[in-house]
């Protein structure tokens, strides 16, 4: 297994969001995935550079080259991308067009400064993953890894 370097790359989204009210008030946080690689101890050489802090549903096409501009300047050849899961697969068809590069999407259903969160889960499989996957532009969610534009969300 390569110990090539990750680059991980924040967007925002649901696992970065903090609620306060019952009536879906909410901010995007910073984002805590590296408190999480810190209690998970990893030790696999890992970036991690904020891009952005927006819900997807408020992700601009000038938005996605950003995302698409900064996949593409990393001298990383595997990169992580957190994201909202209601347009993470236009995102992926967007970056699918970087060549030579292992891409991996993810996002939670819940934030990830709640106990009973899927974001700890969906980071690890998304960095294992990222380890592991051929070049392409891959989507973790939920224990399964998806091929990024094969697969369907409920808003994009």
């Amino acid at each position: 297994m390569g110990s090539e370097p990750i680059l991980v790359l924040t967007t925002g989204g649901t696992i970065d969001k903090k609620y306060f009210d019952a009536l879906s008030e909410y901010q995007v946080r910073e984002s805590l995935l590296g408190d999480l690689f810190h209690v998970a101890q990893v030790r696999h050489p890992y970036r991690m550079e904020e891009v952005l802090r927006k819900d997807s549903l408020e992700l601009t096409d000038d938005d996605r080259t950003l995302i698409g501009a900064k996949v593409q300047a990393a001298q990383e050849t595997r990169i992580l991308v957190t994201h909202g899961t209601d347009t993470m697969t236009s995102t992926a068809r967007m970056l699918a067009e970087v060549p030579g590069k292992t891409i991996v999407l993810v996002g939670s259903l819940a934030p990830a400064i709640l106990s009973k969160s899927d974001a700890a889960f969906n980071l690890g499989m998304a960095f294992a993953c990222c380890q592991l996957a051929k070049p392409g532009i891959y989507i973790t969610m939920n224990g399964t890894v998806f091929d990024g534009l094969l697969v369907q969300t409920g808003a994009a």
